[in-house]
């Protein structure tokens, strides 16, 4: 072939298809896709090293921003990874709070996914449908601590505050009422037509290949795997609950589509019964190094008003030792890989992004197709900015 017939073109950093600051230089052969390679690095943010000069419970603003369409996974992630290395047991209260909210994370995170396949392939509605729902969650994230994006929430040990009568009738509303969107959404979108032509065979992996790369999550039970941490790994209690892994078999774009959209239903049945079945007890362990004490006592108790200031200042080192502790997030498995030297920050920390693994297999998933699949592949794999660069 002639190399002088082909075109390259730019997709990203700025245009609004890569949903994020990412760059993909396409070889094109017309409308055709030659080849293809990746840039990163235009968000990077030093999130590793930037937490080895911070205290441990300040780390949770750093995996806010990783996967930042469900960062009360990240965050508690984080902080299950600091009580593997003190050797901190939670309550089944703290457990239970945990997994709803997580499972909260995972469906808004795959609301924005699925939404945007669907406004990619050309389908708007779906979307304004199903963002009015992502609200929803923004508004118990913000009842509960006051944040909506970047939450902030949680701490090593539990919880800044327990689940509030409001928070609790917000979180019923919610999953009463999705259930509907949820089924309209899928009318629009299942068996329609035009979505089906625009997705199927769209940016397929085989189950071998999406191992070879890495893959988990999502993406990788699309291929016919059926590997969820939750189950193969159980945390947080997760083993007290029965639950479907929907796993598809053609590993493409349709199939990740419903992978997702199943796995939402399956999170709101894990929420209502983690909701029904919730344990009395508090909303935190005795761990008062790295805890901070109710903002009450610290006005009236001496002691308290010691352990706030020595855990702001960070004076109190954590446990030398070397640990790996992993969650399933929205778009996989998300790991954390810390070592520490007994001081006050972490000696060494890894993130395992999963979105940084699977993004590698772009080019082979795109490779032959025509630019508008390569859209939607990417859609899709939901690749998130901030897990790429860390």
């Amino acid at each position: 072939m002639n190399d002088a017939l082909y075109t390259t073109l730019n997709l990203g950093p700025t245009h609004p298809a890569t949903h994020g600051i990412f760059q993909n230089v396409l070889t094109m052969d017309g409308e055709r896709i030659i080849d293809t390679e990746q840039t990163i690095g235009y968000i990077h943010r030093a999130f590793e090293k930037i937490a080895e000069r911070r205290p441990y419970y300040q780390v949770t603003t750093l995996t806010d921003r990783l996967n930042y369409c469900s960062s009360p996974i990240n965050n508690i992630g984080w902080q299950m990874t600091v009580e593997k290395l003190l050797g901190v047991k939670t309550t089944h209260r703290i457990d239970y709070m945990r997994i709803i909210l997580m499972e909260l994370a995972r469906i808004t995170d795959h609301l924005v996914c699925n939404s945007v396949i669907g406004v990619d392939s050309g389908a708007l509605t779906g979307f304004v449908y199903l963002f009015q729902e992502r609200e929803r969650v923004y508004e118990i994230y913000e009842q509960l601590c006051g944040a909506r994006l970047t939450t902030n929430i949680g701490r090593i040990g539990g919880f800044e505050r327990d689940f509030s009568p409001e928070v609790i009738k917000m979180i019923y509303a919610f999953t009463d009422r999705l259930p509907k969107i949820l089924h309209q959404f899928e009318q629009l979108l299942m068996r329609n037509r035009i979505f089906m032509d625009r997705t199927i065979n769209v940016g397929p992996i085989s189950a071998e290949r999406a191992i070879n790369y890495g893959f988990s999550g999502p993406n990788l039970r699309a291929a016919g795997v059926d590997y969820d941490v939750r189950v193969t790994s159980p945390y947080s209690s997760y083993d007290d609950f029965d639950f479907t892994i929907p796993v598809g078999t053609n590993g493409d774009t349709y199939d990740r589509f419903c992978v997702r959209q199943e796995e939402v239903w399956q999170s709101l049945k894990l929420i209502r019964n983690a909701l029904d079945n919730l344990p009395e007890g508090k909303h935190y362990v005795d761990v008062p190094e790295f805890y901070l004490p109710p903002k009450e006592e610290v006005y009236d108790k001496m002691e308290a008003l010691i352990w706030h200031f020595k855990i702001v200042m960070g004076e109190i080192g954590a446990p030398a030792g070397e640990v790996y502790h992993s969650v399933e997030a929205g778009n996989g498995e998300l790991g954390f890989y810390l070592v520490s030297d007994g001081g006050r920050t972490p000696y060494r920390l890894h993130f395992r992004r999963p979105c940084f693994i699977y993004y590698q297999a772009l080019p082979e998933m795109i490779r032959g197709g025509v630019l508008s699949d390569a859209i939607l592949t990417m859609s899709s794999m939901n690749v998130i900015a901030g897990e790429l660069d860390a």
